[in-house]
């Protein structure tokens, strides 16, 4: 367990820049076990889900080796069809584990995956995909276990949305001779990244960044090489960081065309924003202003959920009041009453909307992190504030930022980790 120690009130000044998306990393490196041949990535960040994803690879058999920061080859083929409890319970997604593992040995059985508490986010939409595909389902008191007889294509309207559950369809359907079609399909940046892996494995998919995959797959896929896209998720919670605590700084590998939506909201609060070039940001300080401002977040290209935590901090420094609304996970507004203990001003109407006034000067602190994006929110709530805060659970925030206090101090931040 680790704690990080921050003194606030401090502008960040500086130059960054956004490592790998790990939502892009995760179900790349699943899809790693559909193929013996040597596999190479690039860009991966150097966070805890990442090694955990890379752990639970070894754990089946294959052989993974860190070349260099960032780099990794995997090479050799599985040999188990089911992933330890603990590890599985370490991520939620070590369910991206299914669909190879189905497809190379017709059955797998996975314990329930662990991950961060913001909601009950079962896993009803990747059975049904399963399911489509012909496999028989049995769930009992300690895993799932999946099995099925005859490898064949098919046509699946997703229940839900599901960023996951595409992933897991996307794997499977590309080691499956035939054209399978997902409608209904996330389409966020990660998601076509994912898919550029399996182009270069060997598939062919047409429709990517849309709703609606026909998949047309090959029994044996090969291996690949490929450099994973930036994380656009990091890159928002830079600029909000910067932008709350007044700060000025220039954000390197942010990707604009994947940030149009955070940047329209950061600008609509009065955000000083520039891009200078399509992978560059730069944050200036401004006066924040809100004018009865709604910030909803929805399916991409939407407002992204996992921004939602750090913009309720930001609105915090704005004039106004601001509506904030998250309505897919039903636990994700249930960090303010931290804030409102550093002085916020905020009014939680229901689970998934909360009204912020501000400005406020928020206080240091001793808090503790529930999940990755509410603990980063904390993080930008204590450099923010007057005086000293303590953000306990700091490994949690690990699973989601490369080295953040280190990139922070950087940037000016008073940040220290105690272990």
């Amino acid at each position: 367990m680790s704690k990080f120690k921050i003194k606030g009130a401090n502008p960040l000044h500086g130059e960054i820049t956004v490592a790998g998306n790990k939502n892009a990393a995760l179900p790349i490196i699943a899809a790693s076990v559909l193929t013996d041949e040597l596999c190479r990535i690039n860009n991966l960040p150097d966070i805890v889900d990442v090694s955990t994803m890379l752990t639970i690879l070894e754990s089946l058999g294959k052989q993974v080796h860190k070349t260099a920061p960032g780099k990794v080859e995997i090479r050799g083929g599985i040999t188990k069809n089911s992933i330890e409890t603990p590890l599985a319970r370490r991520l939620r997604a070590s369910i991206l584990y299914l669909g190879g593992l189905l497809s190379c040995t017709g059955s797998v059985s996975l314990a329930p995956p662990g991950g961060c508490v913001i909601g009950r986010r079962n896993v009803d939409s990747h059975f049904t995909v399963f399911q489509s595909f012909g496999a028989t389902i049995d769930i009992t008191e300690t895993d799932y276990r999946l099995q099925i007889a005859k490898r064949k294509p098919a046509n699946l309207f997703l229940k839900e949305t599901s960023v996951t559950a595409t992933e897991n369809a996307l794997i499977y359907a590309s080691s499956i001779t035939g054209t399978s079609i997902i409608e209904n399909a996330a389409c966020e940046p990660h998601i076509n990244d994912l898919c550029c892996v399996l182009e270069q494995m060997g598939a062919t998919i047409e429709g990517e960044g849309t709703n609606k995959l026909h998949i047309t797959g090959v029994e044996k896929l090969s291996g690949f090489e490929h450099t994973l896209v930036a994380d656009h998720i990091e890159a928002g919670t830079f600029a909000i960081t910067a932008a709350a605590t007044g700060g000025e700084i220039t954000i390197h590998n942010a990707v604009k065309k994947d940030l149009i939506m955070t940047e329209h909201y950061l600008n609509l609060l009065g955000v000083n924003l520039h891009f200078p070039d399509s992978n560059t940001m730069q944050v200036k300080p401004a006066q924040l202003s809100s004018h009865g401002l709604k910030i909803q977040t929805g399916l991409w290209p939407a407002f992204p959920t996992d921004l939602m935590s750090p913009m309720i901090v930001l609105a915090t420094q704005a004039q106004g009041t601001t509506l904030c609304h998250d309505w897919m996970y039903e636990s994700r507004m249930f960090f303010v009453d931290k804030l409102i203990l550093m002085g916020a001003q905020i009014t939680q109407c229901d689970p998934h909307r909360v009204l912020v006034t501000g400005p406020t000067k928020l206080r240091g602190q001793e808090l503790s992190s529930p999940d990755i994006r509410a603990g980063i929110a904390l993080v930008i709530a204590a450099l923010t504030a007057k005086g000293t805060s303590i953000i306990d659970h700091a490994e949690l925030i690990d699973r989601g930022y490369e080295n953040i206090n280190h990139r922070l101090q950087n940037l000016g931040a008073t940040i220290e980790r105690l272990d």
